[in-house]
C-alpha cells in the first residue's frame, strides 16, 4: 500500500485529502433528549446545563456503544462538545464536517447558528470561521430531529414501530458517521471527480472550487501508478468548475492494460494529486486523491467489467452491527469487505443504506464490486418525492468516483411507490430517479426499481425467495427469460415489468434470493425464508440454490444475506461475523462461476 493509500485508509473523505491532517471530533460529547421539543425555545445552544449525559460520537443513542442505549422514541436530541481551535490566519478558513446525521440537523458554534442540513445518509460541511472566539476554546452544539413515524422520510430498514418487526430494525438517530475539523485555504478545491475512459486512453477530471476565483488560476494534475508517472497536465481555470480530459499514453498498449486496470481480482489504484496555483505561480491549495481505471456496462445479457463479461456473485449486505446499528468503526468497515472477499464473493449490494466512504475505500482497495442503493421512504407523496430527489443526487455525486461502484439502485421493491403499477405519478418518480441518476453518471448501469414492477433500467433485478432449487433453475433458463415470462404476476404476486417496458436483451440478475434461516434461536422470534436444521443441510441448500442461480440464463446473483441482522437470522455469517459453516466450504460454493 502506498503512502497516499495509507493516508486515505482512515480518512473520513478518502478521495480528497488535504494536508495538514484533519482533526477528529469523535469521542465523548454532551447529550440530551428533548422529548418536549423545548430546547430550541429554551436556548440550549447557549448553555451547557441541559447536557447531563455523555454520548460516544459517532454512535447513535439507540446503540449500546454510544453509552446511552435508549431505543425508545426520542424524536429530538441534542449534542454539545468543546474543542480547541485558534481562529485561522487571514486567507484561511475552518470547516466543520459531518459524515452523516439522521435526519435533520441544526448546528451552532459558540451560540451562533452556522448552518442546517436535511438528509440522514450523506454528509455536509460548514464554514465556521466567522463564529470562532479569539480565546481558542470553541463550543459546537447540534440539534437533530428524527421522527420515527415520519414514513415519508427516507429511512431504509429503520423501524417506525417501537420494537423491530419482520425485516425492520432498531433506529439510528443523530450523528452516525465521523465529525471532523479541517483548516483550508479561503479559495480551495471543494470537489473532485474522476471518470475513466479507458477506450479513449484518458481520464476525465471534474474539479470544483468553493467560490469563483477573482483571477485566473492554474490547476496541475498528476497521475501516478506506484513510482510510474502516467500523466502530468495543467489547465487554466477562470470559473468555479473545470472539466478536463487527461491523456494517459500508457493505456494505448492494449496488451499491457491488465497491469493498470481496476478489477475485483486486480484492484489497481492510481494515485492523483491536484495543485491549485495563483497567477504568480504560488500554491493556493494542494490535495491528494485516487481513482481506478475501470468501466462498467451491459451487452448480450451480461454485465461488463472493462468490456469483459463478468458473472456477479453478490450478497445482500445490511451493514448493521448489533452494538452500533448503522454506524461502525474504521476497522469494522474494513473487516466487512475482507469477509465478503474471503467468502469468494466478487461484489456486494449494500441494502437500504448509503455507506460510509471509508467502506467504499476498502472496496476500492481490496477489490469488491458495489451496488449503491438509496434508503427508501414508505409512503408516497410530494414530500417523499422532494426528499428522494434532494438526497439521492448528493449520494451519487459524492460516490461516483469510486472504482468499485458498478450500479445505482434508487428504489427497491416499490417501497415509497407502493402503487406504481396503477398510479402514473409514482411511475414518473421512479423514472425520474432513474433518468436523474443517468444524467449525473452515465458511465454506470442503473435500474429504476429493483425487485419487481420494473419501470426501466439498464438491467433487471428480480427478487425470488422460492426455496426449491429445481424451480429456480427452471424459471431462469435462457428460454424463459423473455418478455412473456416477465408479464406474469410471479414470483411475488406483483408484475415484474410495468406496461410499456420492453425487454431489450438487458442482463437479468437474481438480486435477492435464498434467505433461509440456520441458527440456534433459543425460542426467540426470528425472520427467514424457510428454516434449516443442521450445518450439513445448510451447506447442501446453499450449494443447490447457488448452483441453480449459476446454471441458467442469469447474469449474476445476490444471495440474502451476508450477516444475521437482529431478527433476520438468514446470514452466511452471524451478527458477530462468524461463519455459519466453515469459511472454506462457503468459499468453495460462492467462488464458482457458471
Amino acid at each position: 500500500m502506498t503512502a497516499a493509500h495509507l493516508a486515505a485508509a482512515d480518512h473520513p473523505r478518502p478521495q480528497l485529502i488535504r494536508d495538514p491532517d484533519w482533526s477528529d471530533l469523535s469521542g465523548p460529547w454532551g447529550f440530551a433528549h428533548d422529548d418536549t421539543d423545548s430546547g430550541l425555545s429554551s436556548g440550549w445552544y447557549r448553555s451547557a446545563e441541559p447536557f447531563d449525559r455523555t454520548i460516544a460520537v459517532p454512535y447513535p443513542p439507540e446503540s449500546k456503544r454510544s453509552g446511552i442505549g435508549d431505543r425508545g422514541f426520542h424524536p429530538v436530541v441534542w449534542y454539545r462538545r468543546e474543542f480547541t481551535a485558534a481562529p485561522p490566519a487571514p486567507g484561511r478558513a475552518l470547516l466543520l464536517h459531518f459524515g452523516a446525521v439522521d435526519y435533520r440537523a441544526t448546528v451552532w458554534v459558540n451560540g451562533h447558528q452556522v448552518g442546517a442540513h436535511e438528509g440522514g445518509h450523506v454528509g455536509f460541511s460548514l464554514d465556521v470561521t466567522w463564529a470562532l472566539t479569539q480565546s481558542g476554546t470553541q463550543v459546537v452544539t447540534v440539534r437533530v430531529e428524527d421522527w420515527p413515524q415520519d414514513t415519508a422520510q427516507p429511512r431504509g430498514k429503520q423501524d417506525w414501530a417501537v420494537e423491530p418487526h419482520v425485516i425492520w430494525y432498531h433506529r439510528t438517530t443523530g450523528i452516525w458517521q465521523p465529525v471532523w475539523l479541517e483548516e483550508v485555504p479561503a479559495l480551495r478545491v471543494d470537489s473532485l471527480h474522476w471518470t475513466p475512459e479507458v477506450a479513449a486512453c484518458r481520464v476525465r477530471c471534474e474539479l470544483g472550487l468553493n467560490t469563483w476565483p477573482a483571477e485566473a488560476h492554474t490547476a496541475e494534475v498528476e497521475l501516478r501508478f506506484g513510482d510510474e508517472v502516467l500523466a502530468v497536465q495543467s489547465f487554466r481555470l477562470t470559473t468555479r468548475e473545470l472539466r478536463c480530459d487527461i491523456a494517459i499514453p500508457a493505456l494505448r498498449n492494449a496488451q499491457d492494460l491488465d497491469r493498470l486496470l481496476w478489477t475485483p481480482e486486480r484492484p489497481h489504484l492510481i494515485d492523483a494529486s491536484v495543485r491549485l496555483l495563483s497567477a504568480d505561480g504560488a500554491v493556493v491549495d494542494s490535495v491528494s486523491s485516487y481513482l481506478g481505471l475501470s468501466s462498467f456496462g451491459v451487452a448480450d445479457r451480461r454485465f461488463l467489467v472493462n468490456g469483459r463479461p463478468t458473472f456477479l456473485r453478490f450478497a445482500l449486505a445490511q451493514n448493521y452491527w448489533p452494538e452500533s446499528h448503522l454506524a461502525a468503526s474504521a476497522q469494522e468497515l474494513r473487516r466487512e469487505v475482507e469477509l465478503a472477499k474471503a467468502l469468494g464473493l466478487n461484489g456486494i449490494r449494500v441494502h437500504q443504506k448509503v455507506e460510509d466512504p471509508r467502506f467504499l475505500y476498502w472496496c476500492d482497495r481490496l477489490g469488491l464490486l458495489v451496488w449503491e442503493e438509496m434508503p427508501s421512504a414508505f409512503e408516497f407523496g410530494p414530500t417523499t418525492a422532494q426528499r428522494l430527489l434532494a438526497e439521492w443526487p448528493r449520494a451519487v455525486q459524492r460516490d461516483r468516483s469510486h472504482p468499485s461502484i458498478m450500479a445505482w439502485v434508487p428504489l427497491n421493491e416499490s417501497w415509497g411507490v407502493p402503487d406504481i403499477g396503477v398510479d402514473p405519478a409514482q411511475r414518473h418518480l421512479a423514472q425520474a430517479l432513474f433518468h436523474l441518476t443517468k444524467s449525473l453518471d452515465p458511465s454506470r448501469p442503473a435500474i429504476a426499481n429493483d425487485g419487481w414492477e420494473i419501470a426501466g433500467g439498464d438491467f433487471w433485478g428480480v427478487h425470488d425467495y422460492h426455496q426449491d432449487p429445481d424451480t429456480l433453475k427452471s424459471r431462469y433458463t435462457r428460454e424463459n427469460l423473455d418478455r412473456g415470462q416477465f408479464t406474469e404476476r410471479w414470483p411475488n404476486s406483483r408484475r415484474l415489468l410495468l406496461d410499456g417496458v420492453d425487454y431489450a436483451e438487458q442482463p437479468i440478475m437474481l438480486s435477492e434470493f435464498g434467505g433461509a434461516t440456520f441458527t440456534p434461536v433459543n425460542g426467540a422470534e426470528v425472520f427467514g425464508y424457510g428454516t434449516i436444521d443442521s450445518a450439513e443441510d445448510y451447506a447442501a441448500m446453499l450449494d443447490a440454490v447457488i448452483g441453480a442461480a449459476r446454471s441458467g440464463g442469469l447474469a449474476g446473483y445476490c444471495f440474502t444475506q451476508l450477516t444475521d441482522t437482529e431478527q433476520e437470522t438468514n446470514g452466511l455469517l452471524d451478527e458477530h461475523r462468524t461463519p455459519k459453516i466453515p469459511l472454506e466450504r462457503l468459499h468453495s460454493i460462492l467462488s464458482r462461476n457458471p
